[in-house]
């Protein structure tokens, strides 16, 4: 046996302390585990005083403890609650203190969220590549709305909202709705349909889509297909009120107008009731100030034509003494232009000579005239028929039928031109000769140019 006692002896594995050896499973934990998602129920959650959140998820074989700090759950969109089933996004870890296998937490969303999300982005690039989403096609709602349509539950909170918005807005707008169901299976198809009908029986000017806040899955009917093609198609103006503030489908992009919750949505698509009245009033006092303002300038323009006008006895007084003073006028200028005849014609009986001298002279100065008036006339004759011979021996010279008679022709296309050189015919052309008497048909069989 003393081979045995001289064997090395095995060496000493270093001693560890409860602490160290926890801080060695961390980092080792943390090394080779990933950040993941985790899926489970939560249970024995738990708020500290500190904002940190304590729970468990579990599934029905195992369970691990998780943690979720206050840097970190104050942006999830909800608080978990036991029974809550939930996807996290955690680091595993150690606690140290206690030796426990722990998730640290960093993001959380309830069970199939992030696939309904995608899904959500999938549909949602489509329709907006289909051209539903375009903000020129969105329209603006009508001012003044007859009557409003409303799609949703009759039994839903949202109605009530919408209701009693409506009542405190204007109170004697009238509501048409078109009852659907908002949540479970086949809502979406519902909801669709309840457009459609609105549409198509045109009774109302808006057409309200809404329902109360939710979880993602239960505004998901919201976020079917078939709902925002039927309201990208609807006839009426549609305005979207799903949800609260921070919820987004698709009704709310394919509506002309998104309003962040059903109140908002009556309050967008109906005019303030009370606003309406106070306008009216200033308008009355604009009008009654402007009628007054106008009946005060009429009033002054009757009296300035009141102190104008003047009664028809005056009006004939004045033009009696104005028909006097003319007469008078009138007289004075008769006799005075009388007196002048008179002096005029006296004067002219001083220089009037006898009847006898003046048509002797008359007579001398009309046989010179007509002597003059012969000579020009035969003149002016000869002279003519010169100048006649002259114009007419220059135009016989002129007239192309003289050019004919002497055996010349004129060559013509057929459109009438007249040829002038032989280089713009062709062999084979076709022509027209007319001659002094009667015209030809010909057609060319060569050209040269001399």
């Amino acid at each position: 046996m003393d081979w045995i006692d001289d064997a090395p002896a095995p060496p000493e594995l270093p001693v560890l302390t409860v602490s160290e050896l926890n801080r060695m499973a961390r980092r080792a934990l943390e090394a080779q585990l990933p950040l993941l998602w985790v899926e489970g129920e939560i249970s024995n959650f738990t708020r500290a005083a500190s904002g940190h959140w304590y729970f468990s998820l579990k599934d029905a074989n195992a369970q691990v403890r998780c943690v979720m700090f206050r840097g970190r759950n104050q942006y999830a969109d909800f608080t978990p609650a036991n029974g809550d089933h939930v996807e996290i996004r955690a680091l595993p870890s150690l606690y140290e203190a206690r030796g426990e296998f722990q998730l640290g937490a960093e993001q959380i969303r309830r069970a199939g969220s992030g696939r309904l999300y995608e899904a959500f982005l999938r549909l949602k690039a489509k329709l907006e590549a289909d051209g539903l989403f375009d903000p020129a096609r969105k329209r603006a709602l009508p001012r003044f709305p007859r009557c409003l349509g409303v799609v949703t539950s009759p039994q839903a909170a949202a109605l009530h909202d919408v209701l009693t918005a409506l009542a405190r807005r204007m109170p004697g707008l009238p509501v048409i709705v078109y009852p659907t169901p908002v949540q479970g299976t086949g809502a979406g198809a519902q909801i669709a349909a309840a457009i459609r009908i609105a549409g198509v029986r045109a009774e109302c000017d808006v057409l309200l889509v809404c329902r109360g806040g939710g979880s993602l899955e239960d505004l998901w009917a919201f976020n079917d297909e078939a709902v925002a093609r039927a309201i990208a198609a609807s006839p009426i103006p549609v305005v979207s009120g799903v949800g609260h503030e921070t919820d987004f489908t698709l009704a709310d992009f394919a509506a002309d107008l998104r309003a962040p919750t059903p109140t908002a949505a009556a309050e967008l698509a109906s005019p303030l009731g009370q606003e309406l009245l106070l306008q009216l009033e200033r308008h009355a006092r604009q009008l009654q100030h402007h009628l007054m303002r106008k009946q005060q300038t009429e009033m002054q323009r009757l009296d300035y034509l009141a102190r104008r006008l003047v009664h028809p006895a005056e009006q004939l007084r004045r033009q009696q003494l104005g028909l006097d003073q003319l007469s008078q006028r009138l007289g004075s200028a008769v006799r005075g232009r009388l007196t002048r005849e008179q002096l005029h014609v006296a004067r002219l009986s001083q220089r009037l000579v006898t009847p006898r001298h003046l048509i002797q002279r008359e007579q001398q100065r009309l046989a010179a005239l007509d002597s003059r008036s012969r000579r020009a006339v035969q003149g002016g004759f000869a002279q003519r028929q010169l100048t006649l011979a002259r114009l007419a021996s220059s135009l016989a010279h002129l007239n192309p039928e003289g050019v004919l008679a002497r055996g010349y022709s004129i060559v013509q296309l057929d459109n009438g031109t007249v040829v002038q050189d032989a280089a713009s015919l062709n062999a084979g052309d076709p022509i027209g000769i007319r001659f002094h008497r009667g015209r030809a048909r010909a057609k060319v069989e060569s050209t040269s140019e001399e």
